[in-house]
Order: structure tokens, then C-alpha cells, then sequence
């Protein structure tokens, strides 16, 4: 099964209660402060609206969270696993230095084992652990208004060149190649589920994407073409209203978007996100379903084409498209996202949506 772990609400009973039933099988990533911790963590307890529960350590810092300070919920996973223990002390005492394989062999440890080790335990390996915190602080840089060099230096890249490339593997171009004076501006927006790019006009939403999809940087390149190359990094209103709707979605309080979006697609393409925007939230539909409701009931491919293409996650709820067999199907966040995203909306489906 693709998520085995009770609801919600059984979790967060756990989580009052201090249950160590659900010890090394869930955790609870808390977006108010970013942190996430054992069920049985001694802190005080944060309100349900900003508690989300993941089943596995990498989900928790995939989704961007921290490891608590009081509970160490990457302790359990280490106590019988030395060299994790001592990599991962490393990791928090020196968190910008820029980790690489010799790192790991100065400190007496074998680069393969660790690296089979950490995909073991958490589902990544050590150094993409590291180089996900990095990045993330130099967007924040550049974004903020800092110079490049200073997004450099704060990530902890000494080579200019490494950090150009990291970061144009991130956002398809090099962070000195962004435009000074933008048409489309790019922005990071941290959810529960993981890390989001948005590419915004000054009045419309271009893209929504989870940061590791593997479609985002051929995205970004159409963009750019589009653009005629002018994408840089702001928070135009479509980016901050975005921003502020997902908390909103994600907090139990929004099930749909106003946002004004651009869909840049195909007349058929567009007709059959529209018609994902009708599905209400909590609520799921087949290919042969969305086919049927475009009015062409013979289209059923060429429907999840036009699904397979829609870059605006959530807010086009493509995630809303199941087997006909009641199955999941793919989905370019991920499956486990998917499910995820739907156990979510259940919420709503009882609720009238909050314009």
C-alpha cells in the first residue's frame, strides 16, 4: 500500500497523548515553525491546523523541515548506526560548509557505505541532504535582494561554478543569467508536501510546480522562450497571493483558487483543465470521466495527455485523476504526494469552499 498510516486525527491523538506506538513509523512536520518531531516529542503540543504527518524521515526533510532540537527524531534511526550519527552531528554544527565526498573520507568513512547507509535510513543519501538545505537559503538570498555572491557564500558554495550549476539545475539557468528587469519572476514557496517554484507576471500565475519534478526545467525553458529570456526572481501580487492561498489550502481553511492564472496550451488542453478546476475538492474523477465531460467521450488519451502537460499543480488538481479502477495513477509529484493531497481535500467535501 501506498500510505499505510492511520488518518490524521488518529495521529494527532498520538501526538497529545505522547504515543509511542507510531515510534519510527510517523512523524509530524509542523509548519509554524518548520520543524518536524517524534510523536513523543516533550515540547508543547502545536494546533491541528499545522500539523502534517509523514511516514518516513526523507518525506519530513524533503517537505523542508528541520529536525527538532528536543525530540532528535533522526536519534532513533542513528543509535545503532555510528557513522549517520557523526554525519549528521557534522551536518548540524557546520551547516554551510558545502559537503563533499572527501569530507566524508577525512572522517574515516567509506563514500559508497555511507551513501548506501543514508538511502537506507532516511531515502536519501547524505549529500543530497546537505545540498537541499544550501539551496534553499541561496533563493532566499537572491529573492530578499541579495547579491549573487552573497547567495553563493550563504549556501556555502566556495566555487562559483558548483553554484551556478546547482542552481541552474533548480530553476534551468544560472542565477548571474537572470534578467534585471523581468517579464515572469520566479519564487520559492515552502508547503507541508515539499518545496514549490512559482513563475508569476505582474498579473497572472505562469507555473506551480514541486521543486524536484522532473518536468520542471523543460517548463522553465518554455517559459524563458516565451519571456524572450527576461525570467528573474520576485514576488509580483499572483506570487504573493499564491502564497498566501496555499497556507490557506493546506491549513484547512481554502479548497479553491482565485489566483488569476495564464494557461499557455492547446484550445483541447485548456478545455480539459477547466474541466479539472470543475472537480469539487475531496472528490475524484477518471480520464473517461473528464473525457465525457469536455463532451468528446472518445478522447480518453488524449485527456491525460493534456493532464500529463498541466503546469499548475493544485491549483489545476490534476491529483484529482484516478484509475478507473478506483487505482492511483501517475503523477509527476509523486504518488505519495498524491495520495497525500487527496486524504487533504476529504476535508472539504462536507465544507462549502472559501471564496
Amino acid at each position: 500500500m501506498l500510505f499505510t498510516l492511520p488518518d490524521d486525527d488518529v495521529l494527532y491523538a498520538a501526538l497529545v497523548a505522547r504515543d509511542d506506538s507510531y515510534e519510527g513509523r510517523a512523524y509530524v512536520g509542523v509548519s509554524s515553525t518548520g520543524i518536524f518531531c517524534r510523536l513523543t516529542c516533550p515540547a508543547r503540543k502545536p494546533k491541528r491546523e499545522n500539523c502534517t504527518f509523514y511516514p518516513t524521515v526523507a518525506d519530513c526533510i524533503e517537505a523542508g523541515f528541520r529536525p527538532c532540537k528536543r525530540c532528535h527524531p533522526l536519534r532513533p534511526l542513528t543509535a545503532q548506526d555510528p557513522i549517520a550519527e557523526t554525519l549528521l552531528s557534522a551536518l548540524e554544527d557546520t551547516p554551510d560548509h558545502r559537503w563533499s565526498e572527501n569530507d566524508i573520507v577525512n572522517l574515516g568513512f567509506d563514500p559508497s557505505t555511507v551513501r548506501r547507509n543514508f538511502k537506507r535510513q532516511f531515502g536519501m543519501t547524505f549529500l543530497e541532504m546537505a545540498r537541499h538545505r544550501r539551496l534553499r537559503r541561496a533563493f532566499t538570498t537572491i529573492a530578499d535582494g541579495g547579491k549573487v555572491i552573497d547567495a553563493q557564500l550563504d549556501a556555502g558554495f566556495e566555487s562559483a561554478s558548483a553554484f551556478r550549476s546547482a542552481f541552474a539545475k533548480l530553476l534551468g539557468r544560472a542565477p548571474g543569467a537572470l534578467h534585471s528587469n523581468p517579464l515572469l519572476f520566479a519564487d520559492w514557496i515552502p508547503t507541508p508536501l515539499g518545496d514549490m517554484v512559482s513563475v508569476s507576471s505582474a498579473t497572472q500565475l505562469h507555473l506551480l510546480e514541486f521543486v524536484e519534478r522532473k518536468a520542471l526545467p523543460r517548463e522553465l525553458a518554455q517559459l524563458e522562450t516565451q519571456s524572450k529570456g527576461r525570467i528573474g526572481i520576485g514576488t509580483p501580487d499572483p506570487a504573493r497571493q499564491i502564497k498566501d492561498e496555499l497556507a490557506e489550502f493546506f491549513s484547512g481553511t481554502r479548497a479553491t483558487f482565485d489566483t488569476p492564472l495564464a494557461m499557455a496550451g492547446t484550445p483541447f488542453s485548456v478545455r480539459v483543465w477547466n474541466a479539472l478546476r470543475d472537480i469539487p475538492a475531496g472528490e475524484t474523477r477518471s480520464y473517461k470521466d473528464l473525457a465525457i465531460a469536455i463532451g468528446q467521450p472518445t478522447a480518453t488519451r488524449a485527456v491525460a495527455r493534456a493532464n500529463g502537460s498541466n503546469q499548475l499543480a493544485l491549483i489545476v488538481p490534476c491529483h484529482r485523476v484516478i484509475g478507473a479502477d478506483g487505482s492511483l495513477t501517475g503523477y509527476g509529484g509523486g504518488l505519495w504526494r498524491k495520495q497525500k493531497l487527496l486524504d487533504i481535500e476529504r476535508q472539504y467535501q462536507k465544507e462549502s469552499p472559501v471564496a
